[in-house]
């Protein structure tokens, strides 16, 4: 058996417009599952109109060859956007291939676990049975904690700022607060830093310090404000403040970092080991968290970890993506040494996911582990592929079809 990539499917739904899965077909029978986020039409569009040709005919084994190749042609034009999104998935489902191949699970293929199992942290999202989040915005954070608490999660993060952003759309725009999306604040009035406050309050008086506590940023403050927010954070021993700032001006993480005790999370914004580097180097985050569904897959994850581990730096995954993120990055953090807690959303991991996936992401008490099915270990459920809301494109050495019914 040669495993020669035959065919490339690109595949979204509807429901969920911007998780987008890409398959690789062998000419073996075997069927690789890769996925990335934000604007499908893009990815597809990067999968079939500049990566088929440089697949397509070709083996599967060579993940690496097949990584500088798409890398860096993408990178004659600039690589830090649906180009390395796009080649994110496809570097997952040649992992998923080799697996499958082997018989092994990914992180054998990696070089084996360093752990069984790792601790997960609660990202509250809301969705069908868990409304995570608007239990925590509605000043119940504090029942929301002692409920996963008695789940065995001993961690949660919320994003208690965002309301008092910079809207969307101009002076007249009607998002502030909404959504995580929006430019950069230069005034947090005393009011909304003290009502950002209160959320924190709430589940520190209900569970104590039971609860690890993450403060998301999305990005959304100017150096000044993300000072201002670390030092009125610093009394209620958070675990981390996660991107305040946008990635960026390595700079102003320094300067903020220097002014506060407070763990400082960076970022599933950087693309590739090249940004990261200069985080690193520049002793500007005490966590990194790199997006392999963004940032360049397993492979260029592993790399941006183990560069990580050269300095003595913790490694944390990101979610909120969709599923099979979720698997490839479960191998990858039971695998790395420097691993320290994986990101997910129980609203998601008890929802939507389970409706696609042909299994479940195995979470008990708190924590995650993986079986020894090979490959991620799951894969698309066929059904997906017969839904009214779907959208399929695929290549193969003779054609490019659409076979959308959205």
């Amino acid at each position: 058996m040669t495993m020669k990539i035959t065919r490339l499917e690109t595949i979204w739904i509807d429901e969920q417009p911007n998780t987008t899965w890409v398959r690789i077909h062998t000419d073996d029978g075997l069927i690789g599952l890769g996925e990335t986020f934000y604007v499908p039409r893009a990815i597809s569009a990067m999968v079939h109109d500049v990566f088929a040709g440089l697949l397509l005919g070709r083996s599967a084994f060579d993940i690496e060859s097949h990584w500088q190749n798409l890398f860096y042609t993408v990178n004659f034009f600039g690589y830090g956007g649906s180009e390395t999104r796009a080649l994110s998935a496809v570097d997952v489902a040649l992992w998923d291939l080799l697996g499958q191949y082997t018989g092994q699970p990914i992180y054998n293929l990696l070089g084996g676990r360093c752990r069984e199992s790792i601790w997960v942290y609660n990202t509250c999202v809301g969705h069908g049975k868990h409304q995570d989040y608007k239990r925590w915005a509605e000043g119940k954070g504090g029942d929301l904690a002692a409920e996963l608490l008695a789940q065995g999660v001993r961690a949660m993060k919320i994003w208690p700022f965002d309301q008092f952003g910079v809207p969307l759309g101009g002076p007249m725009g009607q998002r502030a607060g909404v959504g995580a999306v929006g430019p950069v604040g230069y005034c947090l009035k005393r009011e909304d830093l003290k009502k950002g406050l209160t959320y924190v309050e709430e589940i520190r008086r209900a569970v104590g310090d039971k609860m690890e506590i993450c403060i998301e940023g999305h990005a959304r403050w100017s150096l000044t404000e993300s000072i201002k927010i670390a030092r009125a954070l610093a009394p209620y021993d958070i675990f981390w403040l996660e991107e305040m700032l946008p990635p960026d001006n390595v700079e102003a993480y320094t300067r903020l970092k220097q002014e506060t005790q407070i763990p400082l999370c960076v970022s599933e914004r950087l693309i590739s080991k090249f940004g990261f580097r200069e985080v690193i180097e520049q002793n500007a985050a005490d966590i990194l968290m790199p997006d392999m569904a963004w940032c360049g897959g397993i492979s260029e994850t592993r790399k941006i970890c183990h560069l990580a581990e050269t300095y003595l730096l913790p490694v944390t995954s990101h979610d909120c993506i969709g599923p099979v993120a979720l698997w490839s990055a479960a191998h990858l953090m039971l695998h790395i040494p420097n691993a320290m807690i994986m990101e997910t959303v129980r609203a998601y991991c008890d929802g939507w996911y389970n409706e696609v996936l042909t299994d479940p992401i195995p979470l008990r008490e708190g924590m995650l582990t993986l079986g020894s099915k090979p490959g991620l270990g799951t894969a698309l459920r066929e059904e997906v592929l017969h839904r009214p809301d779907v959208h399929v494109e695929y290549s193969d050495e003779q054609h490019r079809v659409d076979l959308s019914k959205g």
